[in-house]
């Protein structure tokens, strides 16, 4: 496309107000000659005067930052959840001493510097179950933010105007299975627009940053002089003391990156729907002496799961704190999140995690060790027959 006389005289003032500007940059006692980079492409981001007003999408900023946008309120009454008319039999199972046998066995074969003596000759005394519970609650939602975006125009349909918008949450989606993360960026119908590129001021074309849009810069040879000694004459510039520019070919100025060269930019609205899980534990305080930490590192049985539209807080189970933590969760995941997210499912589990304290004799003195978790890991801080070993 070959360009007017006039828009060629407007973009030859734009690059010389270009040229002034990038020159001040590089000067040494410039007050901007600390500024960065990025700022010599001018302005990154769109002006806001650049958006249409779209109704029900007033709060659109470019690049997100607005915030989740609230799901209207239902039209027809939501379910209620469904209470299990009796509550579960809990069943609380317990370890075996020849499992805890071979969990230590395996514990202690996995140390260099331990012996098995303790293992073979230890006589165990005496066994104690308690019985830790790791409470969760999970809640699977949908949660819908917009922003305005851009993308250079090369024809795409234009349609802002037609007919209004669907509103962010008319907008049909399609979500995952429950519990699996998911995104999704949808293009909201009726918000597209053509706009001259704000970068480039429509020119397609933004002066070169390497030489200030001079198209030439110092030679790197005989560093302007023209000469590379005494009187030898360059021969890398044919002694002008510039070269072309290689990033801009000689012309001053370089496609623009925003627009591409198109000129124009295609603004649109962007729906960005996140369907997320948020999780919160509990986990019941117990007496064995086990460091809470170690529990961290473990799963637990499985002892009670509950998956429907809203949960009802546990009831009737043997640990009250287990109860309480249900009932608390619960409540403030139905308030926190149906404020800015549309809560499709929860799910509540109670895990048993196992911990057996396990107190021995060896050599007539007494010892302990705990083995806990699914995975019967053990933990025996004072092992009673460790060596002294270095690695060379």
């Amino acid at each position: 496309m070959e360009l007017t006389t006039a828009s060629l005289t407007r973009f030859m003032d734009y690059q010389h107000q270009w040229k002034t500007y990038l020159t001040s940059l590089f000067e040494p006692h410039s007050a901007m000659a600390g500024a960065p980079a990025a700022s010599m492409h001018g302005p990154s981001a769109p002006p806001a005067n650049m958006f249409d007003t779209v109704p029900g999408y007033e709060g659109t900023v470019a690049g997100g930052g607005g915030g989740y946008l609230p799901p209207p309120m239902p039209s027809v009454p939501m379910p209620v959840p469904e209470q299990a008319p009796n509550p579960p039999v809990w069943h609380i199972p317990s370890i075996s001493e020849d499992r805890a046998r071979q969990a230590f066995s395996t514990y202690v074969s996995s140390k260099c510097c331990y012996s098995s003596a303790p293992v073979r000759e230890g006589v165990i005394t005496n066994m104690e179950s308690f019985n830790t519970y790791r409470y969760r609650l999970e809640t699977f939602k949908e949660s819908r933010s917009t922003e305005w975006s851009q993308e250079p125009y090369a024809g795409q349909p234009v349609d802002a105007g037609v007919q209004p918008a669907p509103g962010p949450w008319q907008i049909a989606a399609q979500p995952p299975a429950f519990f699996q993360e998911h995104k999704q960026t949808i293009k909201v119908p009726y918000t597209s627009s053509v706009k001259n590129c704000h970068l480039c001021l429509g020119m397609g074309r933004n002066p070169c940053t390497t030489c200030a849009g001079a198209g030439n810069k110092v030679c790197w040879v005989c560093n302007g002089s023209g000469y590379r000694h005494s009187d030898d004459r360059c021969t890398h510039c044919n002694g002008r003391g510039r070269e072309n520019c290689s990033s801009c070919s000689g012309s001053g100025s370089c496609q623009c990156d925003t627009c591409r060269g198109k000129r124009q930019l295609l603004v649109f609205i962007n729906l960005n729907v996140k369907w997320s899980i948020e999780k919160d534990d509990f986990l019941a305080q117990d007496s064995s002496g086990l460091k809470v930490e170690k529990l961290e590192e473990v799963s637990g049985k499985e002892l009670y799961k509950d998956a429907q539209y809203m949960v009802y807080p546990v009831r009737g189970f043997p640990d009250a704190s287990v109860a309480q933590a249900s009932e608390r969760l619960v409540r403030d995941h139905q308030v926190k999140y149906a404020q800015t997210s549309r809560i499709l499912q929860q799910r509540q589990t109670i895990e048993l995690i196992p911990i057996t304290k396990v107190n021995y004799m060896w050599k007539g003195k007494p010892n302990v060790y705990y083995v806990y978790g699914n995975e019967f890991k053990v933990n025996a801080d004072d092992y009673p027959a460790t060596c002294c070993c270095s690695v060379m």
